[in-house]
């Protein structure tokens, strides 16, 4: 259960309590907007639902190594995506840090000499 004071954009910890969590909704809603607002255009639509449709197909069948981000990147070119990123607020980003910090405290207590796996035999 998230107890941040703004789950939206958020870290917590995994349900197995072995990974963090980082919840980041405004960057599905931008890729959502940004994607309708190209797709109001009757010249762009057809491009991306073709970019969709090599996308889908990806998705459904086997791939090669760097097939999914070529037709991600495809979707994104021809829709006119910005970059995925989001700005984040000096006090979201204190609130980010206590989170992460507390996320990592608790991951830590079980691992506390912080190994990787693979580093656990050799320790």
């Amino acid at each position: 259960m998230n107890h941040s004071t703004k789950p939206s954009l958020s870290f917590d910890l995994g349900a197995d309590h072995l990974h963090a969590v980082l919840r980041v909704d405004q960057t599905r809603t931008d890729t959502l907007v940004q994607l309708v607002a190209q797709w109001a255009e009757p010249k762009a639509r057809d491009e991306i639902l073709d970019a969709l449709d090599e996308l889908a197909a990806v998705v459904c069948g086997p791939r090669a190594e760097g097939e999914l981000d070529a037709a991600i990147e495809q979707v994104e070119d021809v829709a006119g995506m910005d970059t995925a990123q989001v700005e984040v607020s000096i006090q979201d980003t204190r609130r980010l840090l206590d989170e992460l910090t507390e996320v990592a405290r608790r991951l830590n207590r079980f691992n506390p000499k912080r190994l990787l796996p693979g580093q656990r035999g050799a320790a």
